[in-house]
């Protein structure tokens, strides 16, 4: 469904990143991985078209996106969770929810599949968002991004700043979200071990480039993964 093409990106002087290839096909759960520092958020920046690339291509459908603005991004069907979680704190849940749909005209049994999904919302739909405990305002993020329907959901580190215990909550949300649709997910995530478990193939960046890929199980048993990315030392 995307293929992104020896891109490369910088900041003024800054490398981002450099001559980084990858894809991600219908119904498929992808991770990256890597330090801080590494491209990560650019990445999925690029692909949005928040940030501009020097060179390379991002295609969707085979379709060069070079040059189309966000809002047109999103409705090819790829729906961008930022890091941060950045709802509309002043407005209600249910408002931030009907936002995600972009348009004026919003399916109320669409919102109640978000209730249905995260019950957390249904119960506080009416409180302001900024009320909301950070694992819920992450669960409202990314209810927001599935009002568009996307086909792509990315997310940028969705359990920073939460407890393990919210980490645990919203990994579970997104497992069930992946099985129960057509839905392919591509997430960042510094959790390193949560993200492998959870997708099917990852992807590791390093200084803007990709060193390793491959099937996330692979990587997970993999000792240079394990040891420069999960804090496991091989004994003996």
């Amino acid at each position: 469904m995307i293929v992104i093409d020896n891109l490369t990106v910088a900041y003024g002087s800054v490398q981002a990143l450099t001559g980084v290839s990858l894809e991600i096909g219908a119904n498929e759960f992808v991770s990256i991985i890597g330090p801080n520092g590494a491209g990560k958020t650019t990445l999925l920046k690029s692909i949005s078209n928040v940030v501009p690339w020097q060179s390379g291509d991002i295609r969707v459908d085979g379709t060069s996106i070079r040059g189309r603005e966000g809002w047109d991004i999103a409705r090819l069907g790829i729906s961008h969770v930022p890091e941060g979680r950045r709802v509309f704190g002043q407005m209600t849940v249910e408002d931030n929810l009907k936002i995600g749909a972009m348009s004026s005209r919003v399916d109320m049994a669409q919102i109640q599949g978000i209730y249905d999904l995260f019950p957390h919302l249904a119960a506080r739909k009416h409180a302001r968002a900024i009320t909301l405990s950070g694992g819920e305002q992450q669960m409202l993020a990314i209810g927001r991004a599935l009002m568009s329907r996307p086909r792509l959901l990315m997310l940028d580190e969705p359990s920073m700043g939460l407890a393990p215990l919210l980490v645990e909550q919203v990994f579970h949300h997104i497992g069930e979200l992946f099985k129960s649709s057509s839905l392919s997910v591509l997430l960042i995530e510094q959790r390193a071990t949560e993200a492998l478990e959870a997708s099917q193939r990852s992807y590791v960046l390093e200084q803007g480039r990709v060193v390793i890929s491959g099937p996330s199980a692979k990587l997970l048993n993999d000792p240079a993964i394990q040891s420069s990315y999960l804090g496991i030392t091989a004994k003996g």
